[in-house]
């Protein structure tokens, strides 16, 4: 009854584009977790497409007016789905948002309105999980961008926008990426890197949990 007692329910959701879409959690990312949490069942959940604005992932505001665009938080729509049907909506003692994604938006020169798409995205989901405790993880879009001039500014936007909402929120961190992608500094990480992004995306987690004696 004694390690009954000690049994957690916790819940891991993954989201984002291409770099979180090439992430397999089977290589590193659960097992470091079922490792740290042994007597809890751990639920991990990754929904993820290559490519997107973080716009697909938000929901328009009732302060739109009514003006829906297709894929317009179509993403969100889908993760969400895929989080219910898979959890079975049953209870979890810890629910952690893992998110890799921003790439795009540097790209396209959207890094200006950054932070506020990716705290409203955090805010739905906070409201829809029912979970004012969610536990974020943000990793920190790479160096690949620094190499353009004329996509620099917005690449460093993106960036102090994921650091700054990390380190305001006491649910919250972030994860470099910086050394993952290569002696080119590529968009996307080597198979290595994918397997350490893997491990230190569960360590942030793990951390944040502990730290928060839950």
């Amino acid at each position: 009854m004694a390690n009954q007692s000690l049994h957690k329910n916790r819940l891991f959701i993954l989201s984002g584009q291409s770099n979180m879409a090439r992430l397999n959690p089977d290589d590193t990312f659960t097992p470091t977790l079922q490792k740290a949490f042994p007597n809890d069942h751990v639920v991990v959940i990754k929904d993820a497409q290559g490519g997107q604005p973080i716009s697909r992932w938000t929901k328009p505001s009732a302060s739109s007016g009514g003006n829906l665009q297709s894929k317009v938080g179509d993403l969100y729509d889908r993760l969400l789905s895929t989080v219910k049907v898979s959890s079975a909506d049953g209870h979890f003692d810890t629910v952690t948002f893992v998110w890799m994604q921003g790439e795009s938006d540097a790209n396209k020169r959207q890094g200006e309105q950054y932070e506020s798409k990716l705290r409203a995205v955090i805010g739905q989901l906070k409201q829809d999980m029912q979970r004012d405790d969610l536990y974020v993880i943000v990793g920190r879009i790479s160096d690949f961008g620094f190499k353009r001039q004329d996509k620099k500014s917005d690449w460093e936007k993106v960036r102090n926008a994921q650091v700054h909402i990390a380190e305001t929120d006491n649910h919250a961190t972030w994860v470099d990426t910086d050394d993952l992608n290569g002696g080119m500094d590529r968009l996307h990480y080597t198979d290595e890197g994918y397997k350490t992004l893997g491990e230190r995306f569960a360590q942030a987690a793990i951390t944040l949990i502990k730290k928060n004696g839950s």
